[in-house]
């Protein structure tokens, strides 16, 4: 073989890739959450995938063992970082009806300005979570989200401020609920009634209204 060959070999992408495996599935996750997010499940194509980064189908089956595997580990990694970012708040060293009004606000920048993460559950939803209950992964990193929400229900309501009657699953409900719909529906809901969701002070009035209307929600009457 030709020096030259050889030099080539050696400089491929994919070959130089497969020395900092982390880097190339980081950009192969990057990469397929916005085709995923973009196009959807059935509408994404690994090939494409493939091409964006620089890499071949090969190497996407070898850390990923396909485009389901590789789906898979887009709402793995979505979910994750959302966790990741609530369970930094510190919320336990907060007064309880504060601690949630934090979380609330969090949730509410974490769904207005990741945008790929609520298409991406609105997609699984319209696959009737097929895919995610292949993944007992991504239920145990949301159950964290229960947890958090747990303490802090359990502080209010060892202190007579919270109902006894809600439960960690209703409060997250209700808080997803609400500033899901924000994001997900922004188009249809902004084309119908001729409101931009993204003007400055119609945003901030939102967040605040989210808020108070679910801390009145847990608080007892």
């Amino acid at each position: 073989m030709e020096a030259s060959a050889i030099s080539r070999k050696r400089l491929s992408p994919e070959r130089t890739r497969t020395n900092d495996p982390e880097r190339t599935k980081a950009e192969l996750l990057a990469v397929a959450t916005e085709e995923f997010a973009t196009i959807g499940f059935s509408g994404a194509r690994v090939d494409a995938i493939a091409e964006r980064t620089r890499t071949s189908k090969r190497m996407i089956y070898y850390y990923f063992g396909g485009k389901e595997g590789l789906y898979l580990a887009v709402l793995e990694k979505a979910y994750a970082d959302v966790r990741a970012i609530e369970e930094g708040l510190n919320l336990d060293a907060f007064e309880p009806e504060e601690a949630l009004r934090r979380l609330i606000e969090q949730t509410f920048e974490n769904d207005d300005t990741h945008v790929d993460f609520v298409r991406l559950v609105a997609i699984e939803n319209i696959h009737h979570a097929k895919h995610l209950a292949k993944a007992p992964s991504i239920r145990q990193i949301n159950l964290r989200a229960l947890q958090v929400i747990g303490r802090i229900l359990a502080r209010g309501q060892a202190t007579g401020l919270f109902r006894d009657d809600l439960e960690a699953v209703d409060v997250h409900m209700a808080i997803s609920a609400l500033c899901f719909f924000r994001v997900a529906n922004q188009y249809t809901f902004s084309e119908i009634f001729g409101v931009d969701l993204s003007e400055p002070g119609r945003r901030a009035r939102h967040k605040k209204m989210i808020a108070d209307a679910v801390l009145a929600l847990v608080r007892k009457s």
